[in-house]
C-alpha cells in the first residue's frame, strides 16, 4: 500500500501532478472535505450576527486569557515571596537554636570533665537525633529537616549512627541524600554562610515535591562540622495556585459565554430589523408593493423602519402612476393604430386608383402618385409593427410552439428574399442543412425574425454573399445570418435592437423600414426563451444569431454557433501574425457566443442582445465557399431603417 511515498499504484498524486491529474481518491477526499467547509464559509459570509458574536467571543477569550495569565503570575509571585520570607525566618530561628543547643551541650561536657584541656567528646549521634527531632517537632507538614556530615570521606555518609558519626538524618519520610543536591552540599562545605536553593524533596516511595532548600554549616558539641538543611515544600502553595487557576478558568468561561450571549442579544436587536427590511425589499422587488415593516418604539431602528415604509409608499405610488401612464400609452397606441386603419384603408383605395391612372398624368403628378403609394406601404407596415409592439408591451403575445424543422422555415424565408437578392446582386447560401434542425417553436414568429435578418443582410451586404448557418447541440438550436457589407461600429451591436434607433441621428428618415423590425425580433426571441445577438466590425460585415431552446421552456446553456464568424477570427490572427502580435489597425468589437451565463436579461425576463464577449461556439463555422473574405468598400453610415427596419413589411 505504501512504498516510496506513494499510496496505491501510481500514488495519490503523481510527481508534479495537480488539478485534474490528481488521483480520483484524492479528488474525492478533497470534495468530501470541501463540501462542509463551503457551507460554513457561506454561512459565515452571509450571517453578520454570527460574525459579530464570533468576533466578540474571540476577543473576550483573548482578554480573559491575558488577564488570567497576569493574575496567575501575580498570585504565584506573591505566594513565592511569602513562602521565602517565612522559610528564611523559620530556618534562621532553627539554625540559632541548633547553635545554642551545641553550645549548651559543650558547656555541660566541659563541666563534667574539668581536668581535660579540650572539649569532652559527646555522643554526637544521639545529639543529632535529638536535634532533628526537636527542631522538626514544631513544623510537621510544613517543612522537613535534614542533617548531613560535611566531611568529604566516602564512608562518612551511610555510616552507623553511633558516637562521633554524622550519618544522614532526616525528619518525616524525606530521604536526606536524595533531597539535597551535591552542588549545595559542596557550597556549604566551602562556606559557612546560609545558602538556599529551589529543589525537590524526595519521599519514601519515590514521590517528590517541589521545595525551597535552606542550609547552613554548623558545629556539633565536639566542634566537628555538620550541615543542617530546612526543606520547605510548596504543596500548599501549589494547591492554592491550582485553586486560583480553576477559579479564573471557570470565571473566564462564564464571562466569555456571558459576553457572547450579550453580543448575540444586542446584535439581534439591530440585525432583526435589517433582515426584515431585506425581506420586505425582496417582496417589493417581486411586485408586492403593499408590504411594510413593523415599527415599534422611537429609537434609531424605529426611525429607519418609518423611513423605509415612507420610501416604499412613495415607490408604490410612483410605480402605480408609471403603470397607469404605461397602460394609457399602450392603449393610446393600440387605439390610434386601430382607428387609423379605417381612414388608411380609404386613402389606400384612393391611392391605388390614382396610381393605376398615373400614365394619364404629367410626369410630376405620376411621380407623386408613386411616392404616395410607397409611403402608404410604409405607413401600413408601421401600424402593423405598432400593434405588434403594443401586444408585447401588454403581455398579450402568446407562443404557439410545436415541433418545427428550421430548415423549412429558412427555405421559405430565402425564397421570399430571392428577388431582392437578385436585384442587389447577392447570393443566398445555406450551411448546416444536411441534417434536421428541429425545435419546439412558433414557426410564424421564427419566420418573421429570420425574414428581418435576411432582408437586412441583403440590403446592407453591398452585393456580396449572404450566408445562413444552422446548427443544433447542447439542448439548443441556432440560426446565424452573415453578411459582408459595411458592418457595425463598436457599441452598435447593443443599440441596433433599440426601437427607432438610428446610426446617424442627423440623417433624415427617408429610406428603409419602420425601425421596429429588430425590436420585434428580439421580443419574439425572448418569447421563446432564447437570445438574439449581433456582431459586426467596420468594413468586415456583421452576423446576427438567433438561439432558442430545443424544448420549449428549457433554459439555454449555450449556443452551437459562435457569434463571431470564423473567417473574421482567422483574419485577425493573420493580421496579428503579420504585425508581430499587435492588433489590426481597425479594432473590431469583441465577439460573443453562447455560454452558460447567457445574454443580458431584462427585468421582465427573456433575452436581449447580450454584451459581446470573446469566445467560440461549439458549432460549425467558417466563411462561405468561394465567398468574399470579409473586406468591403469604404465605411459608410446607415440610418435606422437601413440597419434595423428594412424588410419589416415582410415581417407580418
Amino acid at each position: 500500500m505504501w512504498q516510496g511515498g506513494r499510496f496505491l499504484p501510481g500514488g495519490l498524486l503523481s510527481e508534479g501532478a495537480t488539478g485534474s491529474r490528481a488521483h480520483p481518491l484524492f479528488r474525492m477526499f478533497v470534495r468530501w472535505v470541501r463540501r462542509p467547509l463551503l457551507a460554513v464559509v457561506r454561512l459565515w459570509r452571509r450571517n453578520i450576527q454570527l460574525r459579530v458574536v464570533a468576533a466578540t467571543l474571540l476577543m473576550s477569550l483573548a482578554v480573559v486569557l491575558l488577564l488570567g495569565l497576569v493574575v496567575i503570575g501575580q498570585v504565584r509571585n506573591g505566594l513565592l515571596d511569602a513562602k521565602q520570607q517565612a522559610a528564611r525566618s523559620q530556618a534562621a530561628g532553627g539554625f540559632a537554636v541548633a547553635e545554642q543547643m551545641a553550645d549548651n551541650a559543650a558547656d555541660g561536657a566541659a563541666e563534667g570533665d574539668a581536668g581535660n584541656g579540650r572539649r569532652g567528646v559527646q555522643d554526637t549521634g544521639t545529639w543529632l537525633n535529638n536535634l532533628v527531632t526537636q527542631l522538626a517537632s514544631g513544623g510537621q507538614g510544613v517543612y522537613y529537616l535534614v542533617a548531613l556530615s560535611s566531611e568529604e570521606g566516602p564512608d562518612t555518609f551511610g555510616a552507623d549512627e553511633g558516637a562521633g558519626t554524622h550519618g544522614p538524618r532526616a525528619s518525616g519520610r524525606a530521604l536526606p541524600e536524595e533531597s539535597v543536591s551535591q552542588g549545595m552540599r559542596q557550597a556549604l562545605a566551602e562556606s559557612p554562610d546560609t545558602h538556599e536553593q529551589h529543589g525537590r524533596v524526595v519521599l519514601d516511595g519515590g514521590r517528590s515535591e517541589a521545595a525551597l532548600v535552606i542550609g547552613k554549616r554548623l558545629s556539633d558539641p565536639n566542634g566537628d562540622p555538620y550541615q543542617l538543611y530546612y526543606l520547605f515544600p510548596f504543596e500548599q502553595e501549589e494547591k492554592s495556585l491550582s485553586l486560583v487557576k480553576g477559579t479564573l478558568a471557570t470565571a473566564g468561561v462564564f464571562v466569555v459565554v456571558l459576553l457572547g450571549a450579550i453580543a448575540w442579544l444586542v446584535v439581534r436587536q439591530v440585525v432583526t430589523p435589517v433582515r426584515m427590511a431585506a425581506r420586505i425589499s425582496e417582496r417589493l422587488a417581486a411586485g408586492r408593493l403593499q408590504e411594510r415593516m413593523k415599527v415599534s418604539g422611537e429609537d434609531d431602528i424605529a426611525r429607519l423602519g418609518e423611513s423605509f415604509n415612507k420610501m416604499a409608499k412613495n415607490l408604490q405610488t410612483k410605480i402605480q402612476q408609471l403603470e397607469e401612464l404605461s397602460r394609457m400609452q399602450r392603449r393610446f397606441v393600440s387605439d390610434v393604430s386601430h382607428e387609423l386603419r379605417t381612414p388608411l384603408t380609404t386613402v389606400r383605395m384612393a391611392a391605388d386608383v390614382i396610381y393605376e391612372a398615373r400614365d394619364e398624368f404629367d410626369p410630376v403628378t405620376a411621380r407623386s402618385a408613386e411616392l404616395l403609394l410607397g409611403q402608404l406601404d410604409r405607413f401600413e407596415s408601421l401600424l402593423a409593427d405598432l400593434l405588434e409592439i403594443s401586444r408585447f408591451d401588454a403581455g398579450a403575445a402568446a407562443l404557439e410552439a410545436e415541433p418545427v424543422d428550421l430548415r423549412d422555415v429558412v427555405k421559405r424565408v430565402l425564397e421570399g428574399a430571392e428577388p431582392l437578392a437578385e436585384r442587389k446582386g447577392s447570393r443566398l447560401l445555406v450551411r448546416g442543412d444536411e441534417r434536421p434542425v428541429v425545435a419546439e417553436a412558433d414557426a410564424r414568429r421564427i419566420e418573421r425574425v429570420l425574414r428581418n435578418l435576411v432582408v437586412n443582410a441583403v440590403e446592407h451586404g453591398e452585393g456580396r454573399d449572404v450566408v445562413v448557418r444552422l446548427a443544433s447541440g447542447d439542448g439548443a438550436v441556432a440560426v446565424a445570418v452573415r453578411d459582408y457589407g459595411v458592418g457595425l461600429k463598436p457599441g452598435e451591436a447593443n443599440r441596433v435592437f433599440n426601437r427607432f434607433w438610428r446610426a446617424d441621428p442627423a440623417r433624415a428618415r427617408t429610406t428603409g423600414g419602420t425601425g421596429l423590425g429588430l425590436s420585434i425580433a428580439v421580443e419574439d426571441a425572448r418569447l421563446h426563451g432564447g437570445w438574439l445577438q449581433a456582431w459586426g466590425e467596420p468594413g468586415g460585415g456583421s452576423q446576427f444569431r438567433l438561439t432558442i431552446p430545443r424544448t420549449a421552456g428549457e433554459p439555454l446553456r449555450g449556443s452551437p454557433i459562435a457569434l463571431e464568424p470564423a473567417d473574421s477570427r482567422r483574419r485577425k490572427e493573420a493580421a496579428e501574425a503579420l504585425s508581430g502580435g499587435t492588433r489590426a489597425s481597425v479594432p473590431p468589437p469583441p465577439a460573443s457566443h453562447g455560454t452558460a451565463e447567457g445574454p443580458r436579461r431584462t427585468p421582465g425576463g427573456g433575452a436581449v442582445a447580450a454584451p459581446p464577449r470573446d469566445g467560440l461556439g461549439g458549432g460549425p463555422d467558417g466563411g462561405p465557399d468561394g465567398g468574399p473574405d470579409g473586406g468591403g468598400p469604404e465605411e459608410r453610415t446607415r440610418t435606422t431603417e437601413e440597419r434595423g427596419g428594412h424588410g419589416d413589411r415582410h415581417g407580418g
